[in-house]
């Protein structure tokens, strides 16, 4: 299997998303539409929810809307507003070195993947993340040196919300401090559960489990797999490994110190590492966020893409995986 990352940048939504969104729109409104449109939001309820739980973000949205054409479905898709149901499997963690470091890798399905890595100044604010949807985000850090990311909290209930890319992307749209990340974790509804973990240059952090019905809960945790307090969707967890993954990134972090560059290589080997494309969750890539100086390492097998916040370059690199069949040698 091959994919071809690009990195992009546009400071406000103009040409660069617009050719992108071309790209995609298919794909996209097809995925919109795939549990099909009645009793969905309208395009009015979707932007009145935007206007209640993140008043910040209804010009940006506006501006995408108008820069992809206008359309309703268009519009319904970009506000991320009770989306379809979608799953991951992903690992984060916190090293427990000095140096704040955020490393996961991203197990998802590779025909619903973007692959760009994208950077923005919305309204001011520098932001450089992996993109998902144009407006959401899977990782990120912004210029005040938050980063943050997420996985998927291995449960079956769904409600009213939003996709928690957008959630992300507002995060780091608006937020300069933990606390401040920790209020927007709290009071914006998820139509899913999701764990997002945040970390600042200070090394601080604090991992939230994020859920439709029931309230959001902060913690300390270093690690999240595919399951938040306790395991409440075994066949996914089993077929996920998430315990397993857990419990191996919880050993390394209190029996082994080791460098960073140890910790980081860890994830791009077996437990972590997943070759389970057919399932939809193969690794389709592993960040290591470096608040302390903006920057981001896009690591796969043999090949490191490193990107700053403060002198980004944009391009493109094409990623070979191993054949899911035929299990690498580390």
């Amino acid at each position: 299997m091959r994919l071809t990352f690009r990195a992009m940048q546009e400071t406000e939504p103009g040409q660069v998303l617009s050719g992108l969104f071309s790209e995609y729109r298919t794909a996209y409104l097809n995925w919109w539409a795939s549990e099909g449109l009645s009793g969905r939001p309208t395009y009015a309820e979707c932007r009145r929810a935007l206007q209640t739980h993140m008043p910040e973000m209804v010009g940006l949205y506006d501006q995408l809307c108008a820069s992809v054409g206008g359309g309703d479905l268009e519009s319904r898709f970009l506000s991320f507003y009770c989306p379809p149901r979608y799953l991951a499997g992903c690992s984060q963690a916190i090293w427990q070195g000095r140096e704040p470091l955020l490393v996961r890798n991203y197990d998802y399905n590779p025909s619903a993947f973007d692959a760009v890595y994208l950077k923005t100044g919305w309204n001011g604010r520098q932001v450089m993340g992996t993109s998902d949807g144009l407006f959401g985000l899977l990782d990120g850090v912004n210029d005040a040196g938050l980063c943050v990311s997420l996985t998927f909290g291995g449960r079956r209930a769904v409600g009213d919300g939003f996709g928690v890319p957008l959630i992300l992307r507002y995060l780091l749209q608006t937020c300069s401090t933990i606390e401040e990340a920790k209020d927007v974790l709290r009071r914006v509804p998820c139509h899913m559960s999701y764990n997002v973990t945040v970390l600042d240059r200070n090394r601080n952090y604090f991992t939230a489990f994020l859920a439709p019905d029931r309230p959001t809960l902060i913690t300390h945790a270093a690690v999240a797999t595919n399951h938040q307090e306790r395991v409440e969707w075994t066949s996914h967890a089993r077929l996920t490994a998430s315990v397993e993954r857990e419990r191996f990134l919880l050993h390394r972090l209190t029996l082994h110190p080791e460098t960073k560059e140890k910790f980081v290589g860890t994830f791009l080997k077996p437990p972590l590492y997943s070759l389970a494309f057919d399932k939809g969750f193969g690794t389709l890539y592993t960040a290591a966020y470096h608040p302390g100086d903006l920057s981001v390492d896009l690591l796969w097998l043999g090949r490191t893409w490193r990107k700053t916040l403060d002198l980004f370059e944009p391009g493109q690199l094409a990623v070979v995986y191993p054949d899911h069949r035929t299990q690498p040698v580390f």
